[in-house]
């Protein structure tokens, strides 16, 4: 799930399956490109280049059969440096959701006041989430790791609290209620959290067949029977 909010040119095989995925570019956005320093730059490329080795690796043996050692080797870098970036390899694998929280996070608050809270969530996820048909293959590729390792599948979920308490806390914020003493902003982010969840899910068990996009904002839809007027 935690991927939602998550490219090497390679054909590798998950229990028969193809996953065909071009190189990443996920963490240098243009902005980023064009405003950050030479030695940030630098970061950001070491940091990309382990995120792929580990999703390369993971996809061509399983995440359970790949070494720290074997990522650092394939990445060029010594396993210290692993370390610097990510605390495991699960991290490495869904290196893209810090990024992807903060600009849910951002997207968000810039919604218009007058939305309601669901509306507000709904549109900034889809805003966030909008190239998933782009990057497919990555995707289903990383639901089909999920499932296939269950210590890649809890840290996922551990991220998707992270992202049920970003929405919560931006609702409140929206809202002005105080989360303390007030359950429903987090009523809400539990209700949007599961939807996506479960769409991400069926898409996953499905090969990837359908608009894993219009899943999502079917799902969401879904629960518009008050919840835009809870608050």
């Amino acid at each position: 799930m935690a991927c939602l909010l998550s490219h090497c040119a390679t054909r590798t095989r998950i229990r028969g399956t193809l996953c065909h995925m071009p190189v990443p570019s996920e963490f240098v956005s243009p902005t980023s490109a064009t405003t950050l320093g030479l030695r940030e730059r630098n970061k950001l490329r070491t940091r990309q280049e382990i995120a792929d080795a580990t999703l390369r690796l993971a996809a061509e043996k399983g995440l359970e059969h790949v070494t720290v050692e074997q990522i650092a080797a394939a990445a060029d870098v010594a396993p210290r440096t692993f370390f610097r970036y990510f605390d495991s390899k699960e991290d490495a694998l869904l290196a893209d959701h810090p990024e992807r929280l903060e600009l849910l996070r951002e997207t968000l608050k810039s919604r218009p006041p007058s939305e309601g809270p669901l509306t507000a969530v709904r549109t900034a996820i889809l805003d966030v989430a909008g190239d998933l048909e782009d990057h497919r293959d990555l995707m289903l590729c990383k639901v089909q790791l999920m499932e296939n390792n269950p210590t890649l599948r809890g840290r996922s979920l551990e991220m998707m609290g992270d992202l049920e308490r970003m929405i919560a806390e931006a609702l409140a914020e929206r809202t002005g209620v105080d989360l303390e003493t007030d359950f429903r902003p987090f009523l809400i982010a539990g209700a949007v959290c599961t939807a996506m969840r479960v769409a991400i899910d069926r898409w996953g068990a499905t090969g990837g067949t359908g608009d894993l996009t219009a899943m999502v904002a079917d799902a969401l839809d879904l629960l518009d029977g008050g919840l835009d007027h809870s608050i």
